[in-house]
Parts: structure tokens; C-alpha cells; sequence
């Protein structure tokens, strides 16, 4: 090849690899946000993860006493609910083979996100740097690592912890490959500002786009690092939320006290900004319901007869006194109606009275507790020993929805049992990607209800999805709990505790005594909250009334099948949708 034509191949093809240093349009830097979680089940992720949570809190005890605190790291795996976590998370990371699909379904999605943006933008002076975001996770990917690598507290230490010694000196046991640094490096928001970018827009996804307390946390983060950051770089970068684009979270965040968060407890002065006019145009979205109706008629059954079918919504609520500023409840409510209205459209025959949504167990007052300003709270195995939020709407005075939504999960599950149901397909609208959030935790929920022998699949096992077994189902809900009971209340001596429905063959009772003394509240761990995972499940079944069929159901309990959704993955149809709302919110010609 003549020398001269080399040299103008070569200069061509620098040119195109350079073009993103010479682009003089505009840089927009598009942030998926995600809840997030960690590839792998150890005592490194494990430590990791609880910290995180924990940081986003600067009033909490974790936060300003332990996080920075080298003698109390070994603290952090058994603060709070840590316990029961571990053993819940141990469990469903088993059962699917440790084999967590749910970063590779995020990134799948951002590659989505990104051809899409650059599709629906070819031949506009506009670049993308796109890279996502979790809450909790993937350390690299969150909001800011190095605000939990220096200490924000006085005196404090820089978070390197990996583990305590063994008597040998080396790393002790499960903590191998742990990095002491791992909290030393750039973040998403560092990592896209360094590609030159002119402005931040972050469209959120952590529970499948409603507005949310984790995804503000990730926000405010974001946006502490970014005026940090144009304070010493003297720029003007800003930082748009696609989900919340009049920022409604932000204004209507309590004020006072300065730099309120939860665990003050009731603020000074809470600003009531109004819902209307603030909608999430992600959440609220047709097309994006769209994606979970088509997930939910994947499991209708053709040979039941609609009108015999029911669809069961359950979702996630929000912590108590954040219905001051967050939307969750209200923005799921939609969604909501929206997954009903096309499940209708799309299917004539279905009941409207047998769509239904549902939430899960908030603690319970026990007069019989000391009150200790704490308002006599506890885990009851009527709330099935779960404390997943408060379903409370937008700005109300603990006000929870009402109707078709208002339900408890077993008060719906047994609401379309008596309807006469014959299949129930239960969703979880509040995530679009596999977990084990929603192929172990919920089929477990439901299977204490309505039985395992009842799912659909039952005598099709998966060896895929569950290699070990070929289903997701524990003996018993509440493998976490002890497992030791005692032989009576005035008795030191303990057995093993029955988790059989009806009670066991030599006369150990069902379900297990309450372990906590009568002045104390019940924790994560009292067997007595565990939940037997029966063949024909406890709604209907009464043991007054006969010892329970293994073969058959008796009494009333369900006879009908169950199944659960399939959320929308990596269909690329949403990253069309995300891409369709940041250009929106740009302003972009599409």
C-alpha cells in the first residue's frame, strides 16, 4: 500500500476512535438507577451490604458510632435484622444455585438504554455516557463509595475491614479475595462526570420506577457529590430525576430539623407539597403496565375458565413517617390500576372484583409489653413475623389505601379462595427483574397460604432454575428462625421445635410456643413466626377440626393452582420506554 494512502487510513480511523475527545455538542450523562445486590453469597458482601444501608442514614446509631468504628465492624452482621437476613438470604441464594440473575438483567437493560438513546437521536449533536446505578451492590456502581471509605464522623477510621484475624494472622474464614480498598474507587457519578458530560439525568428503576424513599437516598447522594464537585471544578453540572421531574420529594422533604432523616423521629415542619400536578411519567406509563400484563397472561391457564381466574398484586410498602415526602404507595396505586385496566382490555372475560393489590405485615401492638415509647410493637405470627413497611398514602395521617387495594396479602390470597377462584396469578409490579426476591421469598409467601402442592408447577420441576431440588419451596417460611424450643414455660430444658402443620407425630405442638418472655417482644427469630410450606397450605385449615391431607385438601383449604408472574427482564422494550422519558425530559427531538 503507498505510504501516503496508509497515512490517510490511519488518520481516518484516529479520527473516528477520537471523535468523543473533539465532540463540541451536547454530553448528557443517562444513569439507570437500581436497587441492586451482590453477585455473590459471602462475608464480605454480607458486611458490605448492611453497611451500605446504613449509610444513608447520618442520624442513625450504625451510622455515626459503627460504620467508622474498627471495634464495632464485626458489629455490623448482627445489627438489627441482620440475623434474620442472613438466613433468609443464605437460603434463597441456595436454592437458586448461588446463581443471582439480577446485575446481569440491569445490564442488559442499560445496553438497551444506550442503543436506544442513540437510535432515537442519530443525527442530532447530542452523545451519551450511559452506566447505571444501584442503591446497595456493586460498590463501583454506587452514588458515592469514597463517603463510605472516609470517615464522616469525628475520629473516625477509613472503612477497611475484611474480616477478623484468625489465631494464625491470616484473613478468617469466607472473607478470601476481600479487598481492604474496595471502597476507594470512583463511583457512577464520579465515573460520568470524568467523560466530560454537561448534565446528569438519572431514570430509576429500583422498584420498578415508582418514587421511593432508597431511590431519594441515591439522589441526594448523587447530588451532594455533584456540587462538591462544580464547587471545586467551578461548573454548573445539574442533576435531573426522569421519575420525579417537578421534584417533588425534594420539596416536600421535612426541613426541620436540619438534615432530618427517619430515626429523628417526627420532624418540626414537614412542607406539604401536593401530589397533583407531580406525576412519575415512568411508573404511570401504559406501556410500561403493558410489559407486566403480558407477564401475568403468561400464566393465565387456558382451560380455566376466566371468570374463574383471579390476579393477585402484592408490593413492598415504605417505612413509617416517610409518607411525608414519599409517593411510593401512591405511584404503585397507579401502576396498579393501569396493570387491572389492560388485563381487562386485553381479556374480556376476567372479573374485575378478582384483581386485587395486596401489601405485606407491619408489627402489632401487644398491650401486654412494658411501653417503652416504642408503642408496644411486635412481631406476631397474625402479621406472619414480616415488617415490610407501612402502606401509608402521600401526606395522609397514616391514612392506607382502601378497596381493591387494601388488602394483606393472606387476606387477599383467601379473599379469591372464597370468590371461588380456580387459578390465582400472583405479581409483584414493584421490581422488572428476576431475583430471589420473587423466585424464592414470594413463592414461599404464598405457598404457607395456599400450599405447594397447588403451584403450577409442581410435577413439572426445574432443575434450572432450582438445580438442587427443582422448586423454590422451604420445609418451612421462616428458615431463620431457631430452632430450639422449650419443653415448658417453667422448664429451662429445650427440644427441637415442630414446623409440621398440624402438629408433630409425638406430640410437640404446631406452630411452635412462643420462645420470649411474656414482657418482652417477640424478635426476628422466635420460632413461633415460622410458617410450615404444607401441601394444601393454612387458609381454610382449622386443626380443631381434623389432622390435615397430605394427598388432598380438606376442610377449606384451596384447591384450585397458583403461579407467579413473569417480570419484564431484558425485554428491550424497556429500555425503549426508559429511552422515550430521558429524551422527553431533554427536550430531545425523537
Amino acid at each position: 500500500m503507498p505510504t501516503r494512502l496508509l497515512c490517510l487510513l490511519i488518520a481516518a480511523l484516529c479520527v473516528a476512535s477520537c471523535e468523543s475527545l473533539r465532540y463540541d455538542g451536547r454530553t448528557v450523562g443517562v444513569v439507570l438507577l437500581v436497587h441492586g445486590t451482590t453477585a455473590k453469597y459471602d462475608e464480605t458482601s454480607r458486611f458490605d451490604s448492611t453497611l451500605q444501608i446504613f449509610s444513608y442514614d447520618p442520624n442513625s446509631v450504625i451510622y455515626q458510632r459503627v460504620i467508622w468504628n474498627p471495634n464495632a465492624w464485626p458489629l455490623i452482621l448482627t445489627a438489627g435484622n441482620a440475623p434474620k437476613e442472613q438466613g433468609k438470604y443464605a437460603f434463597q441464594a441456595e436454592r437458586i444455585g448461588y446463581s443471582e440473575p439480577s446485575i446481569d438483567l440491569s445490564r442488559a437493560q442499560v445496553d438497551d438504554l444506550r442503543r436506544e438513546l442513540k437510535r432515537r437521536t442519530r443525527g442530532q449533536n447530542m452523545r451519551f455516557v450511559v452506566d447505571y446505578m444501584n442503591w446497595i451492590g456493586e460498590i463501583d456502581h454506587l452514588a458515592n463509595p469514597r463517603a463510605i471509605y472516609n470517615p464522616q464522623v469525628a475520629n473516625g477510621s477509613r472503612v477497611t475491614f475484611c474480616g477478623p484475624e484468625a489465631e494464625d494472622g491470616k484473613r478468617a474464614p469466607g472473607w478470601e479475595g476481600c479487598d481492604p480498598e474496595r471502597y476507594n474507587v470512583d463511583g457512577t457519578i464520579e465515573r460520568v462526570l470524568k467523560a466530560g458530560v454537561d448534565e446528569i439525568v438519572v431514570v430509576d428503576l429500583t422498584t420498578s420506577g415508582v418514587r421511593f424513599f432508597k431511590s431519594y437516598d441515591a439522589i441526594r447522594t448523587s447530588r451532594a457529590l455533584l456540587a462538591d464537585y462544580n464547587a471545586r471544578q467551578g461548573t454548573d453540572v445539574t442533576l435531573r430525576w426522569v421519575n420525579d421531574p417537578g421534584d417533588l420529594m425534594r420539596r416536600s422533604y421535612p426541613d426541620q430539623p436540619a438534615n432530618w432523616t427517619n430515626s429523628l423521629g417526627p420532624p418540626a415542619n414537614d412542607p406539604r407539597v401536593s401530589l397533583a400536578g407531580n406525576p412519575n411519567p415512568v411508573s404511570s406509563d401504559p406501556d410500561y403496565a403493558l410489559l407486566h400484563v403480558e407477564g401475568i397472561e403468561a400464566q393465565l391457564r387456558a382451560d380455566v375458565d376466566p371468570e374463574k381466574t383471579g390476579v393477585m398484586l402484592v408490593n413492598h410498602a415504605t417505612r413509617k413517617l416517610n409518607q411525608l415526602f414519599d409517593p411510593k404507595i401512591d405511584d404503585t396505586l397507579v401502576l396498579n390500576a393501569n396493570i387491572r385496566d389492560g388485563l381487562l382490555e386485553r381479556n374480556p372475560g376476567l372479573k374485575r372484583a378478582h384483581i386485587v393489590g395486596s401489601w405485606m405485615g407491619i408489627k402489632q401492638r401487644n398491650p401486654a409489653l412494658p411501653d417503652k415509647g416504642k408503642g408496644q410493637l411486635e412481631r406476631t405470627r397474625e402479621m406472619r413475623g414480616e415488617n415490610l413497611g407501612y402502606a401509608y398514602l402521600y401526606e395522609t395521617d397514616e391514612q392506607m389505601p382502601g378497596g381493591e387495594w387494601g388488602y394483606l396479602y393472606w387476606d387477599a390470597l383467601e379473599y379469591l379462595k372464597d370468590q371461588g377462584v380456580e387459578h390465582i396469578v400472583i405479581a409483584f409490579p414493584q421490581i422488572t427483574i428476576d431475583s430471589v426476591l420473587n423466585m424464592v421469598e414470594l413463592h414461599n409467601q404464598v405457598g404457607k397460604e395456599l400450599g405447594y402442592r397447588t403451584w403450577r408447577y409442581i410435577d413439572t420441576l426445574d432443575f434450572d432454575t432450582y438445580p438442587e431440588v427443582g422448586h423454590p419451596f422451604a420445609d418451612y417460611w421462616g428458615v431463620w428462625v431457631r430452632t430450639d424450643c422449650k419443653v415448658s414455660e417453667t422448664s429451662d430444658a429445650t427440644e427441637p421445635c415442630c414446623f409440621e402443620m398440624g402438629g408433630c407425630a409425638d406430640g410437640r405442638p404446631y406452630p411452635p410456643p412462643r420462645q420470649a418472655a411474656p414482657d418482652e417482644p417477640r424478635d426476628d427469630l422466635d420460632p413461633s413466626l415460622a410458617y410450615d410450606v404444607s401441601e394444601y397450605g393454612h387458609l381454610g385449615y382449622d386443626p380443631a377440626q381434623g389432622a390435615p391431607n397430605p394427598a388432598r385438601p380438606v376442610q377449606d383449604q384451596y384447591s384450585g393452582t397458583w403461579a407467579t408472574w413473569s417480570p419484564p427482564n431484558d425485554d428491550p422494550r424497556i429500555g425503549q420506554l426508559l429511552a422515550k422519558h430521558v429524551l422527553t425530559l431533554l427536550g430531545a427531538t425523537q
